[in-house]
This record gives structure tokens, sequence and C-alpha cells, in this order.
């Protein structure tokens, strides 16, 4: 019986003994930090690719792989008459075409209140013969009026000019 018990004993040990190089090989896979932004922790590399990107190696430390959870789909919105599916980023061309035409009226109605504004402050301005009022005593005060309303009409001026250049783009309904 001895010596059944001991061949068994010496069965396992080189069972165990065949499976752990095989299972620490597989367990204990050189691990490679990586510099840079951003920085990488990998064990795929070569120890000669790890030596050319400047890796170090990982020793005892023990690696967490998070994973992200998976994307969800967008919730469907409610569907409208020329609404497509929700990921198509595509826009119906008639929806486009009213998208358009009420950009378009909206930049003509503010470059009209605009060009209005600026003919108001033309007629005050009266081509630099502005009239002292009454708590303009000082002149300096009187010039600091007159060119705070120049600027303003240049600023109005320059306002003017963007909106005929967004009119430009859009095309003509």
């Amino acid at each position: 019986m001895r010596s059944t018990a001991r061949l068994a004993a010496c069965a396992a040990v080189l069972l165990l003994m065949a499976h752990a190089p095989f299972a620490s090989a597989q367990d204990a896979r050189t691990v490679y930090r990586c510099p840079g932004p951003p920085v990488l922790y990998t064990d795929t590399l070569s120890a000669a690719e790890a030596r050319e990107r400047n890796c170090r190696t990982i020793d005892g430390a023990t690696v967490t792989v998070v994973q992200s959870p998976p994307r969800r789909a967008p919730a469907s919105a409610p569907t409208a008459p020329g609404a497509r599916p929700a990921g198509d980023t595509r826009v119906d061309p008639a929806a486009q075409r009213a998208r358009d035409a009420d950009a378009r009226r909206i930049l003509q109605e503010e470059l009209q209140r605009e060009e209005e504004r600026l003919a108001q402050m033309r007629v005050e301005f009266n081509n630099g013969d502005i009239e002292r009022r009454g708590d303009e005593r000082n002149f300096a005060r009187f010039q600091e009026r007159v060119s705070e309303m120049r600027a303003a009409i240049q600023r109005k001026e320059a306002d003017i000019a963007a909106l005929k250049r967004e009119l430009a783009k859009l095309a003509p309904s």
C-alpha cells in the first residue's frame, strides 16, 4: 500500500508541476506602461517594441480593466411629417427649405430695423453739426458724446454689412 500511495502522490506532484508553467505563463504576462498623453498600459507589445517606445514594465501590480457600458440608442422622438429615423442625420429637403426661408425672413426683418435705426442715428448726428445740450457746459463732455455717436454709427454700419453678408449666403427663395 505504501508504494501505491507514494505513486499517487508523485503523480499528483508531476501533474501540478506540468500544469504550473502553463498557468504562470498565461497569468503573468508582462504589462508595460508607455508614456505620453494618453498613458498606455498594454501587454501586447514585445520587449523590443516596449524599449523603442520607452515603456516600463509593471511588476507585481494588478491591472484592472474596466469596460465602458454599451452605448444605448437615443430615445425615439415622436415622428413628425417628413421626419427621419433617429440616427439618420439627413434633413428632409422640404424642411430645410422652410428653415432657410425662415432664416432669410428673420435676417431681412433685422436688416430693415438696423437700417432704420442707422437712419435715425445719422439724423441725430447731422454730419457732426450736433447741437449742444444744456448739461454739456464742458466742451470735452460734448466732444465725448460726438465721438460716441460716431463710433455707434460705425458699429451699426458694420452690423448692417454683416447682415447683408449672411443674407448673401442664403439661397434666394
